[in-house]
């Protein structure tokens, strides 16, 4: 048996030491070019990012947020209207959709975390206007259910897939799922750069030509604005090393994926741990397990100098800022249920095997016990 080493839950600047020269050649030349704010290297990132993601077009923004925001209003969506989104996800989901005027209609949660297919429609209600499903921890949703109830129902779909840049379901990449879709480049995911910046991609020309317009303030030109916009622009020095990154993402993915394989296999009989379907290839940007006596594990691991998160401890519907949508516990039962058993585990490219295998002996000793 090994000994136990210490293993932070995240080390960012693991990544940053093993690629700092890249990086320092990629300040320098997008310093000495004197564009810093839309221009070529924008350009060349959202080229590429289209192309990975099977979409015609992406589009730079400022971060992810701010994309799921201009998508919904891109579509029309506002005061009056309702968005189909899961009770299990991050505050954003929800946030946008009540940053756009409209109300967030909240759907529990199935077993893979994401949205429950079975109680969409349910849900629907005459003022929904579209589906926002989350590809939550880098595992797709399930996309062909989804958009069969959205074009019965004559509702848009919205990707948010934050987490899950390179994840693909059945065959086809996040990103070209729905009829838009989000994606962030937080610090704290699989793609990342260093601050905020998020892309949107698109098939529709649309889409596309409103939110060019949304994000830079509404102009057509530097002295015309077609409509009232916001600032929401990816930098060219955050674009370029997004570019950048892109070449490595599929290699950087793959190795979240070993050490999920790792967890896998030797935590499956003590832990319920998260599994591909034949129609995904995830990313695990989180690898979220339920457990049993979870506090008491996550203190365990603590002991020990082994990092680990609750994602996210509470659900949108208790949220304060849901309290007007009348929402009480045991609404959404599934949802609650996860909030109550999940832990996240460390799981970044750069973990050593034996902080792969410390992560693993740990948790088998405080089943052990």
């Amino acid at each position: 048996m090994t000994a136990t080493v210490p293993v932070p839950f995240v080390d960012l600047a693991r990544q940053f030491r093993a690629i700092e020269a890249d990086l320092t050649e990629i300040f320098l030349r997008v310093g000495r070019s004197g564009v810093y704010v839309m221009g070529p290297e924008l350009t060349a990132f959202e080229e590429r990012a289209a192309a990975y993601c099977d979409a015609r077009y992406a589009i730079g923004v400022g971060n992810a947020t701010d994309a799921l925001v201009m998508a919904l209003r891109a579509m029309g969506i506002g005061p009056g209207d309702e968005v189909l989104t899961p009770a299990n996800s991050f505050i954003a989901s929800a946030g946008s959709i009540g940053l756009t005027g409209a109300v967030p209609r909240f759907v529990d949660a199935a077993d893979d975390l994401n949205i429950d297919c079975d109680q969409i429609e349910q849900a629907i209600t005459p003022r929904t206007k579209a589906i926002m499903p989350v590809h939550l921890t880098g595992r797709p949703a399930n996309m062909d259910r989804i958009n069969d109830i959205a074009r019965r129902r004559g509702l848009r779909v919205i990707e948010d897939a934050a987490q899950a840049i390179g994840a693909t379901y059945k065959g086809r990449k996040v990103g070209s799922l729905g009829d838009i879709a989000c994606f962030s480049m937080h610090p704290l995911k699989n793609l990342h750069v260093y601050g905020d910046g998020g892309f949107i991609t698109t098939n529709d020309k649309t889409l596309y030509d409103k939110i060019l317009l949304m994000r830079n303030h509404g102009l057509m030109d530097r002295n015309t604005c077609a409509e009232w916009g916001g600032n929401s622009r990816l930098d060219s020095i955050q674009a370029a090393i997004a570019h950048y990154k892109l070449a490595r993402i599929d290699e950087w993915n793959d190795q979240f994926r070993a050490i999920a394989a790792r967890y896998q296999e030797a935590l499956a009989d003590v832990v319920r741990v998260p599994r591909d379907t034949s129609d995904e290839h995830a990313v695990y940007h989180r690898f979220v397990v339920m457990a049993e006596r979870r506090d008491e594990l996550m203190a365990h691991l603590a002991a020990l100098g082994i990092g680990s998160a609750i994602h996210y401890p509470i659900p949108l519907h208790l949220q304060p800022a849901a309290k007007a949508l009348g929402h009480r516990p045991g609404d959404f039962p599934r949802s609650e249920w996860i909030v109550a058993h999940q832990i996240s585990l460390p799981t970044y490219p750069e973990m050593t095997e034996s902080e792969v295998d410390s992560v693993i002996q740990a948790v088998r000793n405080f089943y052990a016990k």
